[in-house]
């Protein structure tokens, strides 16, 4: 038995699947108001979801996440779990957040960009840490963020840059592995979600 709970105005497609039970005891499903949820869809138990949510298809949401108000999953994205995600978030199409990842309110994240939580893959038995993008944060398409790293408040990352270090706030990250730049006029202000 699956349960959850949407609020009003919500357009679900049929074939969308709404608390799909995660552990022995998996916690209710809610699902804010106004939500429009696209086919294939899948959002496991134990998952808050604020006002105005829109996904893609085939977007899925796994157990322990929170997410705020006026969030779009793109088309293929995967959140897999335990993060916390802000209001005014827009993740692209093939978007992956890993488990313990913190995404701040109003940050972009572009088609294709990669989060990351394993320091060592299958090489070394450590506690997994995903990245925190603060406030404000742009994460251009086919970018990589490397493990516990943390995109500063109103920091660029560029497309296709692989992000190794901590970008301070109001930095411009570009190229592989990314240097910080200033920011230029034309990135500086805050983002139109």
């Amino acid at each position: 038995m699956r349960m959850y709970v949407t609020g009003a105005g919500c357009d679900i497609d049929d074939d969308v699947t709404i608390g799909y039970a995660a552990g022995d005891d998996p916690d209710q499903t809610v699902i804010g108001d106004d939500a429009r949820i696209r086919s294939g869809t899948i959002i496991y138990s134990d998952v808050n979801i604020g006002d105005g949510f829109i996904t893609g298809h085939d977007a899925l949401v796994r157990e322990d996440t929170e997410i705020g108000d006026d969030v779009v999953v793109g088309t293929k994205t995967v959140i897999d779990g335990t993060s916390v995600i802000g209001s005014n978030v827009s993740l692209q199409s093939r978007v992956y957040v890993p488990t313990n990842t913190t995404i701040g309110s109003n940050v972009f994240v572009g088609p294709g960009a990669v989060l990351t939580n394993d320091p060592y893959p299958v090489r070394q038995d450590v506690e997994m840490t995903g990245p925190t993008l603060e406030d404000g944060a742009s994460i251009g398409g086919n970018a990589t963020v490397l493990p516990d790293v943390t995109v500063g408040a109103d920091a660029f990352v560029a497309a296709g840059a692989i992000v190794t270090e901590d970008v301070p706030p109001e930095t411009l990250a570009v190229g592989a592995p990314a240097e910080h730049r200033p920011l230029p006029p034309k990135l500086q202000g805050e983002n139109s979600i």
